[in-house]
C-alpha cells in the first residue's frame, strides 16, 4: 500500500514503540493521529496531531476517533494497536485489580479501538490494522502468567479477525516482539543502545514493511527477536 497522503493511528504513542512507529510513518508521508494519555514530548511535525485516549474507556476510544475524523478527514487507511502495559509476577499472590488491568488495557482496550475504526475501512473497502502483541503471546514465562495470558488472547483476536476481514479488503498483521530496549518494564533505557536488545525504530521499520507490502500480500505476523541475546 502507497502511504503517503494517507491517515494512521497509532495508541500508546507517548513513547517507546508507539511514537517510534508515529515518527516512522510520518516519514513516508503519512499524517498520524496519535492517541494516548500523555503526548509523547518534543514531538512536532505539521502532519502529527495528539488525541487524549485512554483505551480502556470505551468512551475515551470514540471520542478520540470522532475528533480524529473530524481534524484529519473521515478515512482512516491504518489502526495501530500499540498501547499495552506489563504487569508480572507469580499467580499465587498477583493481585485480581493488576490482572484486570493487564486486560483491560492489552486486550479490551485492543478491541474498543479496532471496532470504532473497522465500520469505516469496511466503507472504504480497504484498511490495514496492526495490533502489537509479544513473544509472549507464542510461550508462557514463569512470572508472566497475566501478561502472557493477554497477548494470546491479542494474537489470537488477530488470526480470527483476519480471516474476518479479508474478503473486504482489509489487512491485518499481529506483531510479536521479544526484547525490546523501553521502559516498558519500568527500567529506563540507557544512554547507549543495549546491543543485546531490539530498538523500538526496528519495530516500527517491521510495521512499515507490512503496511507497504502490496496489496495483494498480507503479512498476517511478524514475529522479531533479538540477533544476540543476552
Amino acid at each position: 500500500m502507497e502511504l503517503s497522503g494517507k491517515v494512521a493511528i497509532v495508541t500508546g504513542v507517548s513513547s517507546g514503540i508507539g511514537r517510534a512507529v508515529a515518527e516512522a510513518l510520518l516519514a513516508k508521508g503519512m499524517a498520524v493521529a496519535g492517541w494516548g494519555r500523555h503526548a509523547p514530548e518534543g514531538l512536532t511535525h505539521e502532519r502529527f496531531q495528539f488525541f487524549t485516549c485512554d483505551v480502556r474507556d470505551e468512551h475515551s476510544v470514540i471520542e478520540a476517533f470522532t475528533n480524529t475524523q473530524r481534524e484529519l478527514g473521515p478515512e482512516i487507511q491504518v489502526l495501530v494497536n500499540n498501547a499495552g502495559i506489563g504487569k508480572f509476577g507469580a499467580v499465587a499472590n498477583f493481585k485480581s485489580e493488576d490482572w484486570h488491568d493487564l486486560f483491560d488495557t492489552n486486550v479490551h482496550g485492543l478491541f474498543y479501538c479496532t471496532r470504532v475504526a473497522l465500520p469505516q475501512m469496511q466503507q472504504q473497502k480497504g484498511g490495514h490494522i496492526v495490533n502489537v502483541a509479544s513473544l509472549a503471546g507464542t510461550a508462557g514465562s514463569a512470572h508472566m502468567a497475566g501478561y502472557c495470558a493477554t497477548k494470546y488472547a491479542v494474537r489470537g483476536f488477530s488470526d480470527a479477525l483476519f480471516k474476518e476481514v479479508r474478503p473486504q479488503g482489509i489487512r491485518v498483521t499481529c506483531v510479536m516482539p521479544g526484547s525490546v530496549e523501553t521502559n516498558f518494564n519500568g527500567a529506563e533505557p540507557g544512554s547507549e543502545p543495549n546491543p543485546h536488545k531490539m530498538q523500538p525504530e526496528d519495530i516500527a521499520a517491521a510495521i512499515v514493511h507490512a503496511l507497504a507490502a502490496p496489496q495483494a500480500t498480507m503479512i498476517s505476523e511478524i514475529q522479531l527477536r533479538p540477533t544476540n541475546p543476552k
